[in-house]
C-alpha cells in the first residue's frame, strides 16, 4: 500500500503583499489619471447637454410657431417676433394665445433667439448663436437653428 505524505508549501517570507508605499504611489498615479481625464470628459457632458437644451428650446418655439400660424394664417412678421408668442400683437383678431406658458425663453448662453422670416432655409429661422455669441463657429461657439 502507497502512503502519501501530505505537507504544506513552503512558506515565503519575502513575498508578504503590497508595502504601504507601493499602494500609495499607485494611489497617486490613479488620481493623477483621473484629474486630468475627468475634467475633459465632464467637459463634453456639459456642452452636449448645452446644445441639446437649445435644440429642445428651439423645438418648442417651433411648435408655438405652427400654432400661432394655425390661428392666424401666417407667422409673426419680423417686427412682431418672438415676443407674438406671449403677446398679443395688434391688428390680430384672430391670434387665440398665449402660445408659450411663460416668458420666451433666453438660450442656454443667457442670450435672446433670433428669428428671421422669411427664412433663409425654411419659412422661418430660429437661431442661436451658441457659446460665443457671433455667427458660425465649432464645438460650443457653433449655431444652433431649427433647420
Amino acid at each position: 500500500m502507497l502512503v502519501m505524505k501530505t505537507s504544506s508549501p513552503p512558506h515565503r517570507s519575502g513575498h508578504r503583499g503590497f508595502t504601504l508605499l507601493e499602494l500609495l504611489v499607485v494611489m497617486v498615479i490613479l488620481g493623477l489619471l483621473a484629474g486630468y481625464v475627468g475634467p475633459k470628459y465632464f467637459a463634453q457632458v456639459g456642452k452636449s447637454e448645452t446644445k441639446a437644451g437649445a435644440r429642445t428650446q428651439i423645438e418648442a418655439l417651433e411648435k408655438s410657431f405652427d400654432m400661432f400660424r394655425l390661428d392666424t394664417g401666417h407667422y409673426p412678421s419680423n417686427e412682431q417676433g418672438l415676443q407674438a408668442l406671449v403677446t398679443k400683437p395688434p391688428n390680430e383678431p384672430k391670434w387665440n394665445g398665449p402660445y408659450l406658458k411663460k416668458a420666451v425663453p433666453l438660450d442656454p448662453w443667457g442670450r435672446a433667439y433670433i428669428y428671421k422670416f422669411p427664412g433663409e432655409h425654411g419659412d422661418y429661422d430660429i437661431l442661436s448663436l451658441g457659446k460665443d455669441g457671433r455667427p458660425g463657429g465649432e464645438g460650443d461657439n457653433a449655431d444652433v437653428t431649427n433647420r
